[in-house]
C-alpha cells in the first residue's frame, strides 16, 4: 500500500492527469508528472513536472526515483519507453500494449467472447480493396496506432471513396459500420485483489468523432445491454490483471452490445462522476493504484448531463453557472482551437 504522503507519478500532461492529481491531493498524495509537452495543464496541480521526450531514459529514470507508484493518463504513451518506470507502473503495461493497437485489441476482446464490428487489417491498397469487398461499405479506415477523438480515421461510403484516400503509410484496420440505437460506455475500477466496482453507464452522443454529451439515466435502449457489457468488461479487466479504472465503449444494437474500443484509463464519459457519484473515477483510480479500498460508485442524482466544452465555446463558458445545479470544469488550456477539449460542465438534474 502507498500511504498518503507518498508520491504518484503521472505519465502525460493533459486534463485527465490534472483531474487525477486533484483527486490525489484531496487524499494527501503528492503528484509529479512526465510529459514531452511544455504547454501542459497537469503542471498547474502537480508538485513537479518533467518536460522531456519519451525516449529520454535518463530523465525517465530520474522521474522514477521520485515516485512511489507511476500511472498514465492517456494510452498513447510509448510502451517501449517505459523500462525505467516498469517496476512502479500500475496498471501493468500489458494493458497499454493491448489497447495501443486497434487490431490486437479487437482480437483480444473477441477471444474473451466479445463481439466487435466486422474488421480486417489493411497494410496496402490491395488489402483495403479486399476488405471493402469482404466487409462492404460504409465503413471506417483507422490507423492501428495513435489517433484520438476521430483523428487518424477516414469514413468510406463507397468503394469510389476509397480510391481518393491517400493511405497514411502506417498499418490500418478497416471496420464495417454497425447499425446501432445508442452508444454507451462501461467504466469500472479493479483492485489488485480483483475486486471490481462499476459506475452507471451513460448514453453517449458524439459529434465529429468526439464525445459531446454523456447522460443518465441512459434509457432503455442502453440499459438492456449493460449487464452483458459489464460481464465482458470484467473479463477484460481480469485477463489483463488490471488495476485502476478501465473503460470499454459499446454500440447498443438489436443483437446486443457490440464492442467499439477500450481505454485503459479514466475516461471522458466518466467526468460526471466527480459530482454525480459517491466516489469519482479519478479518486477510485488513485485508491486502486495505491492499494486502498475502492469507494462507493453509486449515482447521487436522479439525472445527470455532462457536456464537453470545445474550442471557442470556452470563451463564454461562465454561462453554464447560470444554472445553480451545474458544475463547470475548465482545464486551464491557454489556446482554444477547433476540436480542442477546453473543459466540461456537469448538470445535476434533481427533478428527473
Amino acid at each position: 500500500m502507498i500511504k498518503p504522503g507518498g508520491t504518484i507519478g503521472i505519465l502525460g500532461g493533459g486534463q485527465l492527469g490534472r483531474m487525477m492529481a486533484m483527486a490525489a491531493a484531496q487524499m494527501g498524495y503528492r503528484c509529479i508528472a512526465y510529459t514531452p509537452e511544455a504547454d501542459n495543464v497537469v503542471g498547474d496541480v502537480c508538485h513537479d513536472v518533467f518536460v522531456n521526450g519519451w525516449d529520454d531514459t535518463l530523465a525517465m529514470a530520474a522521474f522514477a526515483q521520485k515516485c512511489d507508484v507511476v500511472t498514465w493518463e492517456f494510452e498513447n504513451v510509448p510502451a517501449g519507453a517505459l523500462a525505467p518506470v516498469d517496476a512502479l507502473l500500475v496498471p501493468h503495461p500489458r494493458a497499454l500494449e493491448t489497447a495501443q493497437d486497434r487490431l490486437n485489441e479487437k482480437r483480444f476482446v473477441e477471444r474473451l467472447g466479445g463481439r466487435a464490428a466486422p474488421f480486417a487489417p489493411v497494410d496496402s491498397r490491395t488489402d483495403l480493396m479486399d476488405a471493402l469487398e469482404r466487409i462492404g461499405t460504409p465503413g471506417i479506415l483507422k490507423t492501428r496506432r495513435d489517433g484520438y477523438d476521430g483523428k487518424g480515421q477516414w469514413r468510406i461510403g463507397t468503394s469510389r471513396d476509397a480510391e481518393g484516400i491517400s493511405l497514411p503509410g502506417a498499418p490500418c484496420v478497416y471496420e464495417g459500420l454497425v447499425e446501432f440505437d445508442a452508444e454507451f460506455s462501461v467504466i469500472l475500477a479493479r483492485s489488485a485483489e480483483g475486486q471490481k466496482v462499476f459506475w452507471d453507464s451513460t448514453a453517449n452522443v458524439h459529434r465529429d468523432g468526439m464525445l459531446h454529451t454523456s447522460t443518465l439515466p441512459a434509457g432503455r435502449l442502453v440499459e438492456c445491454h449493460i449487464a452483458e457489457a459489464r460481464r465482458l468488461a470484467g473479463k477484460v479487466a481480469d485477463a489483463l490483471g488490471y488495476v485502476g479504472v478501465l473503460t470499454l465503449e459499446f454500440f447498443a444494437t438489436a443483437n446486443g452490445p457490440v464492442f467499439n474500443e477500450m481505454a485503459p484509463r479514466v475516461h471522458n464519459s466518466g467526468h460526471w462522476t466527480i459530482e454525480g457519484a459517491a466516489t469519482s473515477q479519478f479518486e477510485n483510480h488513485i485508491r486502486a493504484i495505491c492499494g486502498l479500498p475502492l469507494g462507493d460508485t453509486r449515482t447521487v442524482s436522479p439525472g445527470i448531463v455532462m457536456t464537453n466544452i470545445v474550442g471557442q465555446d470556452a470563451d463564454d463558458a461562465a454561462h453554464w453557472l447560470d444554472d445553480p445545479a451545474t458544475h463547470l470544469h475548465l482545464y486551464g488550456k491557454a489556446k482554444a482551437r477547433e476540436g480542442r477539449k477546453m473543459g466540461h460542465a456537469t448538470q445535476l438534474v434533481w427533478d428527473a
